[in-house]
């Protein structure tokens, strides 16, 4: 991470709370997973201000490989918010911005992603992994954000990706909770 960007997260982190980001632990973890991990197509369902896809772009374009992020936000102005931070660390050829519902979205996703990071609207997130589990491949990974701070908003996809046979998953003690499924077959 160049100084301006390092500055714009600094900037970025005292308004977390207005936006609903990610903390810079969990920020932290999905750039070192993605890094590790060699993914090249990113799925991020819940843009916001950009917070996340800041982390994401970097890792992904430190990385080397090509790598894309694909990022939804139902929110007009937060995307504009986010497409401008992107911009302003460069980032840009890494990220392709999508505006609109996420289910809607979800339904024609015309990719397959090797890593799906889930931080929208919480009573959703069923849904997004019933669009989503059949379609990832072996090796694909789930990650979803806020996992233990809205616990029962959350609990039917808890239950849901825990009894899939395809899926081992782990709630990783991060700050809100962060779960983490990787795709056996």
């Amino acid at each position: 991470m160049n100084s301006e960007m390092l500055q714009l997260i600094e900037k970025l982190e005292e308004s977390q709370h207005e936006f609903w980001n990610i903390s810079h632990q969990t920020a932290e973890f999905i750039s070192m997973l993605i890094k590790v991990s060699n993914v090249k197509n990113v799925l991020e369902i819940g843009t916001s201000n950009g917070y996340s896809a800041l982390w994401i772009a970097d890792a992904l374009r430190e990385s080397g490989n090509n790598g894309k992020l694909t990022t939804i936000e139902f929110y007009e102005k937060r995307q504009c918010i986010a497409r401008d931070n992107i911009e302003k660390c460069g980032l840009s050829d890494y990220v392709c911005f999508r505006q609109g519902r996420a289910l809607e979205i979800l339904a024609d996703l015309d990719f397959v992603p090797d890593l799906v990071f889930i931080d929208a609207n919480k009573s959703e997130y069923i849904q997004y992994f019933n669009l989503l589990k059949d379609k990832l491949l072996k090796g694909a990974i789930i990650l979803a954000d806020n996992v233990i701070s809205h616990a029962p908003k959350v609990a039917d996809f808890l239950e849901e990706i825990k009894n899939d046979a395809r899926y081992q998953s782990q709630v990783l003690d991060l700050p809100a909770g962060l779960l983490m499924a990787l795709k056996l077959n």
